[in-house]
């Protein structure tokens, strides 16, 4: 019985510790990303493309994600704005019948974005690939990231690792997140990503370089 307790208590203080080290984590990446996040367009520079971070389109109630809707309503209103020239669409593609980047792409044309503006990254199966894929793959070493703020902090730590200049535009926020498990997860999430940065952790899939700009969009 005496074992089982002790085997019980060291499970809980483990437990705990990784609980406590997630949260420091995630309070870190965004003190190191206060200011690099910008909510209006008018503060960021001129870059040539932005990187919009995926998303499920259909939230868990049925209807439309609102992280989704609000990430597009804010990389529409960069392009709008004169900030960058291209739109690079990063997102899942895995699932059956599954496709943010052609979900993402669409929502922007009916946004007003033109199509021959807007490039997709269909394996952008987490934010490191999005990431390290818009450096490798696109070639791109300056980005504009958009995205939620608490997401934005660890795509904007991963690719200032990388040696990305990269700057953060803050879509607006879900004011009541779907679910627990939506608000907790960027606690790990903020632990892994400097796991990957500590241990060099490379893009799940490569793919043949893509220039944007010059080739024509995919």
């Amino acid at each position: 019985m005496r074992l089982t307790l002790c085997i019980l208590l060291l499970i809980a203080l483990a437990v705990a510790a990784l609980t406590l080290l997630s949260w420091i984590a995630q309070r870190h990446l965004e003190s190191l990303a206060d200011s690099l996040m910008k909510g209006d367009p008018a503060q960021l520079p001129v870059v040539d493309v932005a990187l919009v971070l995926g998303a499920a389109p259909i939230g868990p109630e049925g209807g439309p994600n609102r992280y989704f809707e609000h990430r597009l309503d804010a990389a529409a209103a960069l392009w709008r704005s004169g900030k960058v020239k291209y739109l690079l669409v990063s997102g899942d593609k895995r699932p059956p019948n599954y496709d943010e980047p052609t979900a993402m792409r669409a929502g922007l044309i009916a946004r007003g974005v033109p199509a021959d503006r807007i490039y997709r990254d269909f394996a952008g199966v987490r934010t490191l690939d999005s990431v390290l894929r818009a450096e490798q793959v696109f070639g791109q070493k300056r980005l504009i990231i958009v995205s939620q703020p608490f997401h934005l902090a660890r795509a904007l730590f991963l690719a200032r690792e990388e040696e990305i200049d990269a700057w953060g535009l803050a879509a607006r926020d879900v004011d009541r997140p779907y679910s627990i498990f939506t608000t907790l997860r960027r606690y790990p999430s903020a632990l892994r990503a400097y796991y990957d940065v500590w241990f060099d952790t490379p893009p799940r899939h490569a793919g043949k370089p893509i220039v944007i700009g010059v080739d024509p969009p995919n």
